[in-house]
């Protein structure tokens, strides 16, 4: 069972759309794969037009078994939906004197080996459920729009991702992925030509700018399902080959 998680510490570069579209993806290549939010803005049920009775809080809250929380929300895609009472599970586990940092993956043990994969949707934040993640998680995709400040961001997060390799020594920084590209705009490849310098072959084919992707999410349907020609669906198909591709 793969565990990725979609993680960035910064908003506006595509990580619910990612986690959503990629998780989709590989379902409908006859993966089965759980989608996890532990954002308490819950976006990737809204993503999907779905609402799920319950989610990843009453899990972390120890009011029902993960079994009865995760959602069918695709065939072979499930979902632990986040929301906002994650507020509240987040402030239980900074309570705790011992072994906070593993809240989440001692409550999804009952749910290993039943999927192929697990996407796990991180918040903007370096929040407690950001850390939970990445010590569950064995390998990280990172969502980059190329703008100058994201940047800034990815090398501070690279940073803490070493800093948690030390207690979960699974973990790998995978797969660098670029988004909103405009081939018209220089400082776009200018860009993509650094962080193939750092991160080489971790980086991913660009996700262009297509107006499409904007469009799905208002009628809670992945690209694949809202415009299956597209742009935006050909490059995220192309992402998620590449995934399946490096399945060990």
């Amino acid at each position: 069972m793969r565990k990725i998680a979609i993680s960035l510490s910064k908003g506006g570069v595509s990580k619910s759309t990612s986690s959503v579209t990629i998780a989709h993806g590989l379902s409908l290549k006859g993966k089965k794969v759980l989608l996890i939010d532990t954002d308490d803005q819950g976006q990737d049920s809204f993503l999907l037009g779905v609402k799920p009775p319950h989610g990843l809080a009453e899990v972390l809250n120890e009011v029902l078994p993960v079994e009865e929380c995760i959602f069918a929300a695709r065939p072979n895609l499930w979902i632990l939906s986040g929301g906002k009472s994650l507020a509240g599970a987040k402030r239980l586990i900074g309570r705790k004197e011992f072994g906070a940092e593993r809240s989440l993956s001692e409550a999804l043990k009952p749910l290993e080996d039943k999927f192929d994969y697990v996407i796990l949707y991180t918040s903007p934040s370096w929040d407690t459920l950001t850390i939970n993640s990445l010590f569950y998680a064995e390998e990280v995709l990172t969502p980059v729009s190329l703008e100058v400040l994201t940047l800034n961001s990815l090398v501070e997060f690279s940073k803490s991702i070493e800093s948690v390799k030390k207690y979960n020594n699974k973990l790998e920084h995978t797969y660098v992925r670029l988004t909103f590209f405009d081939g018209r705009v220089k400082k776009s490849n200018e860009i993509i030509d650094q962080l193939k310098k750092y991160f080489n072959t971790k980086v991913c084919e660009p996700i262009k700018y297509n107006v499409r992707l904007s469009e799905a999410a208002g009628f809670g349907k992945t690209i694949f399902e809202y415009d299956p020609t597209s742009q935006g669906a050909k490059d995220y198909k192309k992402l998620v080959e590449r995934i399946l591709n490096d399945e060990k």
